[in-house]
């Protein structure tokens, strides 16, 4: 059975204006960027973890845990964000997170000590949680199921760029001019894109019509969220994620500590090589998007298309994390640890185009922001528990980390494997 698209069609007889494709591909092109803002603010801790934690006199575990703190309000966000989402205009939403980034970077920036930039920690993960999911509803709304797999692969693939350019060139600006001229830098940018989406960015005309009175936008019954939470699709794609974004934490906090703390690398040198693990999953994205549009367009079910090409990313990081204690090689480890971070961390798209097959579009919002809230709990929890192994067993704790993010990536691919089917659960929401 063929699942019915998410959005809904022009009417019979029209066509979609040329017009209208460029804007899509203008707003696709600002949240590219969009989201590599969201993730540079979110790596510059990473980037200057030992100077932060010389300057403020940190242990490994309270560095560890202020990077948590900035999941401590980011899962709420996501969830009410993300629901408002399906009925407030996603360029408001857009325009506001983005001023808020930039203005959570100055209380670090100016002054003060541990409790400061916790807080604005704090405050930055609630203005960057609903980021992800707003972003993805904004431009799929724009495209048509058949079409989302590149789009939604740009998206995730502005996460990878975010950390691409700003690790060498913020841990310039770290080296050079301190850590926190590195937060002015990050609040400057955010106002000038900000500024550019005002005048370019613009909500889908296929996402904003009707919608009433306790029906669907596509004149059907409004399915409620629970049943789409209960899917096993909904459940296997956010468990697979949540051991994915287990693992794009591990590379925002802790992968340019471990460069310089246990494989050797200077400050300079790691601030390039914590690029490879985000530049093989570039690579793994758009194979992804290829590979998974070329086998819907031959026919094959989206079970075979996202969830066991999803799967099947997920099980080769879980093999090349789990090899890593078997070199001693720094090199080796150093291309396994890419691998391993850069396959393991790349499932996003899959699981955003995923839910957004497996909802009715007048529930993608929320049925993406509770994923991503879910999901980003991870967040929360691996940098402290890396912290207190590195606290705990020094530099062999980074190596029990690599192999405790193969562990729950390989059940992610499990889970992958054995939940997901978005055709099957879209019908049975409908029947």
């Amino acid at each position: 059975m063929t699942a019915a698209p998410t959005v809904p069609q022009p009417p019979a007889g029209t066509t979609v204006a040329p017009r209208s494709s460029v804007r899509a591909w203008t707003v696709t092109a600002l949240l590219v960027v969009f989201m590599m803002i969201n993730f540079a603010d979110k790596s510059v801790l990473g980037l200057a973890a030992d100077e932060i934690r010389a300057d403020l006199g940190l242990s490994a575990t309270q560095f560890g845990l202020a990077n948590s703190a900035f999941f401590l309000l980011f899962s709420v966000a996501a969830v009410v964000v993300g629901m408002a989402a399906d009925r407030v205009s996603p360029k408001v939403l857009i325009l506001v997170m983005a001023l808020l980034w930039s203005v959570a970077q100055v209380p670090a920036a100016i002054g003060g000590g541990l409790a400061v930039l916790v807080a604005s920690r704090v405050f930055l993960g609630a203005a960057e949680g609903p980021a992800f999911p707003v972003a993805q509803q904004a431009t799929l709304s724009w495209f048509t199921d058949e079409k989302r797999n590149l789009p939604g692969a740009l998206i995730t693939i502005g996460i990878t760029l975010g950390v691409i350019i700003s690790a060498p060139s913020l841990t310039w600006v770290i080296q050079n001019h301190g850590w926190r001229s590195a937060l002015w830098v990050l609040a400057a940018i955010g106002v000038v894109w900000a500024l550019a989406w005002t005048a370019l960015g613009a909500d889908s005309p296929r996402g904003r019509d009707g919608g009433a009175g306790g029906r669907g936008r596509d004149g059907g019954p409004a399915v409620p969220y629970r049943r789409i939470f209960a899917t096993r699709t909904w459940i296997g794609t956010t468990l697979a994620y949540f051991t994915s974004y287990w693992t794009v934490a591990l590379m925002l906090v802790w992968l340019p500590s471990y460069l310089r703390n246990a494989l050797g690398y200077s400050a300079d040198t790691a601030g390039i090589v914590v690029v490879a693990p985000w530049a093989v999953g570039a690579v793994v994205l758009f194979g992804q998007a290829w590979l998974t549009g070329r086998l819907m367009r031959r026919g094959f079910s989206s079970r075979r298309a996202r969830g066991q090409v999803g799967g099947g990313l997920l099980a080769i990081g879980a093999l090349c994390c789990l090899a890593v204690p078997l070199t001693d090689s720094v090199v080796a480890q150093t291309v396994l640890i890419a691998c391993g971070f850069g396959f393991g961390g790349s499932y996003a798209t899959v699981a955003a185009t995923t839910v957004a097959e497996l909802a009715p579009r007048h529930r993608a919002g929320g049925a993406l922001g509770l994923m991503n809230a879910l999901v980003t709990v991870a967040g929360l929890i691996a940098p402290a528990v890396v912290g207190a192994l590195v606290d705990a067993q020094g530099v062999a704790g980074y190596e029990h980390a690599v192999l405790l993010s193969g562990a729950l990536i390989a059940l992610g691919s499990a889970v992958a494997f054995a939940l997901i089917d978005p055709e099957r659960d879209r019908a049975r929401l409908h029947s």
